[in-house]
Formats: C-alpha cells, structure tokens, sequence
C-alpha cells in the first residue's frame, strides 16, 4: 500500500500538482473557461477538454485523451483547476497550459506530459 501511495504522491509533485495555494476561492468569468478546448501533447497525443455551467468558481468538466473520458465537477482557483492528474491553467489571449502525470504500470516512472490548448 505505502508504494501505490508513493507512486501517486510522485506522479502529483512531478506534475506541480501538489503545490497548494492559500488564496482564496473566488468567482471567476464564465466566459473565460466555457467552451472545448482542444490541443496536442508533447508525444503527440492529442486531448479535448469541454468546461460547461461555470458557476462561481464551480464548472462541469469532460476530459478526452485517445480513449480516456473523465467527467468531473471541479473549483477552479488561481485561473486553474484539476481534473484527475491533468492540470488546466487558463493563459493570455485564448489558450491554455494543460500538464498530465501519467504513470507506466510496469516501471512506475511517472512522465509529466504538455501541451497547450485552445479554445474552438
């Protein structure tokens, strides 16, 4: 059990996830994050995240990656917000800064993946 736990803590400060803020929530523009966003990985792969019923700083979220569908009620805080191991960070002029800690089950190696994604 300590190993799966020290795998997942890994695969989460690879991927700057474990950095927590001490801001508080506040409400954000619906219209900066409703949309599909769409982009492509640093291996290729490419990915869709779909942000609906911004409300306040609460938003329903649909994230695909070649055969990977996740939906997730998420809070978004400091122009970000989490879904699974993927990171969503709102950027300037209509894009966005998607990180994705992905494990190998057979070496344990956590690769951090990147990408940059904008809104169709």
């Amino acid at each position: 059990m300590g190993d799966i736990l020290s795998a997942i803590a890994t695969g989460y400060s690879q991927a700057g996830l474990l950095n927590p803020s001490r801001t508080p929530y506040k409400n954000v523009d619906p219209e900066s994050y409703q949309g599909t966003w769409s982009g492509t990985y640093s291996n290729t792969k490419k990915f869709a995240i779909t942000v609906s019923n911004v409300q306040g700083f609460r938003a329903q979220v649909k994230y695909q990656s070649e055969g990977t569908i996740k939906y997730q009620s998420v809070l978004i805080k400091d122009n970000s917000f989490r879904v699974g191991d993927t990171k969503f960070t709102l950027g300037n002029n209509g894009s966005a800064s998607i990180r994705t800690a992905v494990t190998d089950p057979v070496t344990n190696q956590v690769n951090l993946l990147q990408g940059t994604a904008k809104r169709d």
